[in-house]
């Protein structure tokens, strides 16, 4: 009953979505701009839904108090992440889909914004350790955070294409007209330059692994990335320092999340500490 009560309250960020009105003469880099990082998708940016596990048991290096937050990229909702939140729920887990309002504030803001409303949750539903599943931007989220905070129970993370060592695709529309008002301010702080974000940040002192995908559908971005990229990111700029194990899957950066074989490959890690062999 009572975790029936914080799934029916669990709107946890406004949603303040903003919209620019452009005029015709900047519509060619406003759409060019649009199709930068933001792939649409409708429903509320600042919330978060709650899964329970669907049956009892254990699994190799979790226990069934084990719940896991996931977090979403730039200009997406907590819907881009429904098919990795029902994957997880049928295996036990108590998960934690937290949404944030990517397009209104920096990342230094949104950190913090999201990841305390997750783990608050989390601790609320759960008595075991904290995973953590990202998708692009989100896995510079949980960064930001863990740069500044600790998460006493953190078990282990999966970061899906994340900008690690930012996207040239940003050095390069970012000077486009409306690309800030698309995108927002985060969206800025995503270049490769020393001082964007993602290579002002520690290395991983922490559990994780990086999957990083090496298809495009997206020829225009695909032009300023250098080396195999999904669209958004190279898979070089996935890499981070310390990480545990990484992978690479032939899916483009927006369908990544979506596809079964990289969703198992994201419960085998939390799972194992490890990704499974591509042969299997």
């Amino acid at each position: 009953m009572a975790l029936e009560k914080l799934r029916a309250s669990a709107n946890l960020v406004p949603d303040p979505t903003k919209r620019s009105v452009m005029t015709s003469n900047s519509a060619l880099p406003f759409a060019l701009a649009l199709s930068l990082l933001m792939t649409t998708s409708t429903g509320a940016t600042g919330t978060s839904t709650v899964t329970g596990a669907s049956f009892p048991g254990s699994m190799p290096s979790v226990t069934s108090d084990d719940c896991v937050i996931l977090l979403h990229g730039l200009a997406r909702t907590t819907r881009s992440m429904n098919k990795i939140e029902k994957a997880f729920g049928a295996r036990s887990y108590q998960v934690v889909n937290q949404g944030y309002p990517s397009r209104d504030f920096p990342i230094e803001e949104l950190a913090p914004m999201a990841l305390s409303k997750g783990l608050d949750t989390c601790r609320r539903i759960s008595q075991g350790r904290v995973h953590v599943v990202t998708h692009s931007m989100g896995g510079i989220l949980l960064r930001q955070f863990l740069a500044n905070n600790e998460i006493a129970d953190l078990g282990r993370v999966v970061m899906i294409a994340p900008p690690n060592q930012g996207s040239e695709v940003v050095d390069y529309f970012a000077r486009i007209p409306g690309f800030r008002s698309v995108n927002g301010p985060a969206g800025l702080q995503l270049g490769t330059d020393a001082a964007s974000i993602p290579r002002r940040l520690p290395d991983a002192d922490f559990d994780v692994g990086v999957i990083a995908g090496t298809t495009s559908i997206n020829l225009l971005l695909s032009t300023q990335l250098p080396g195999p990229n999904d669209g958004k990111v190279t898979v070089e700029a996935t890499r981070l320092t310390g990480m545990r194990d990484f992978i690479t899957m032939p899916h483009s950066h927006p369908m990544l999340i979506r596809r079964k074989a990289v969703i198992d490959q994201a419960l085998h890690y939390i799972e194992h500490g490890k990704f499974k062999p591509r042969t299997q």
